[in-house]
């Protein structure tokens, strides 16, 4: 089967092979990013053992072309009810369903129009969290406080800044080399797809990052990961949302302030600031349009809270 990218077992050469090429197609045609790539590949895995059980033998391309729409829908149901999965990720799976199955399809290895009939459950909308704008720059006073290291402290500075001061995803600022360490006026930021976009800096984005390096006790080159961990490997992920948590106590803010919130906070406060759509939409790296209108409803949300607050009209009388 297929599990974090690596096939451990299927029985029919055919189907391995198929398993094989479509994830190359993904990485090398598609240039899915390897969290893409992880979670497509889990929920193949998911399907090939289910058919395992479903069929009771291992499956084989000529197996995945005889499938009917009743079969599918069996596995969604499995996928909702003994895996507990939630509408989010019954889309994904589907998704991911449709695209090996369109892979085989387009290169004549199996054909199945039973899959089509299959509709999407629609994922829950989400209206992003973002702190106010001044819990965010309470958050940067505060991110030196939880290190007790003055380059780590230089280093968390450093990252939450840039995170909030342009925009990014936490994984597009962990990408970085030092080699793309702020300067000047624009950065060249990987986003989602290998798409790349131009972001503007401030200078205090610029001057953070710089304050950061003068101190690490790792003096790399330019290909060597711009933020590290103890060690000098690259920072991980799960060490920056801890320091998170712990700036969540410092500051008295919300489970919901998270690495990522600081991305939201960025879009919602522009947008607040006369920002339009559509650069914000460029600035932020989304493909569609309607993700960022998201934050349209965070604005209306707060704009609706402050003349709740503070119209003598809107307040209700004891």
């Amino acid at each position: 089967m297929v599990a974090g990218g690596l096939i451990l077992f299927l029985g029919d050469e055919g189907l391995r092979a198929a398993v094989v090429a479509w994830r190359a197609w993904l990485a090398e045609e598609r240039r899915a990013s390897d969290h893409t790539l992880d979670g497509y590949s889990r929920d193949l895995s998911a399907f090939l053992s289910f058919l395992t059980e479903h069929l009771a033998g291992e499956p084989s391309l000529a197996d995945l072309s005889a499938l009917r729409t009743a079969d599918f829908r069996s596995f969604m149901a499995h996928r909702s009810g003994s895996d507990g999965l939630g509408r989010t990720s019954m889309a994904r799976t589907l998704s991911s369903l449709r695209s090996f199955f369109r892979y085989l399809d387009r290169n004549e290895l199996a054909h199945n129009p039973a899959l089509a009939a299959i509709r999407s459950p629609r994922p829950p909308r989400s209206i992003p969290k973002a702190l106010a704008a001044d819990e965010a720059m309470e958050t940067l006073a505060a991110a030196a406080m939880a290190q007790t290291q003055p380059w780590m402290a230089a280093r968390d500075v450093a990252l939450f800044t840039m995170l909030y001061g342009c925009g990014l995803r936490l994984g597009e600022a962990l990408g970085l080399n030092r080699g793309e360490a702020p300067q000047g006026e624009v950065m060249m930021i990987t986003g989602k797809g290998r798409k790349q976009r131009l972001v503007p800096l401030l200078p205090v984005v610029v001057e953070a990052v710089a304050a950061y390096l003068a101190q690490c006790p790792f003096k790399t080159g330019a290909a060597a990961p711009l933020f590290v961990g103890a060690r000098g490997k690259r920072l991980n992920p799960g060490v920056v949302q801890r320091q998170m948590r712990i700036l969540r106590g410092y500051v008295g803010l919300s489970d919901t302030a998270t690495p990522h919130a600081l991305r939201h906070s960025f879009a919602t406060h522009l947008l607040a600031g006369g920002g339009d759509l559509r650069t914000i939409q460029e600035l932020l790296g989304h493909a569609s349009l309607s993700t960022t209108q998201r934050y349209t409803e965070v604005d209306a949300d707060r704009l609706s809270a402050i003349y709740q607050d503070s119209h003598p009209r809107a307040r209700k009388t004891p």
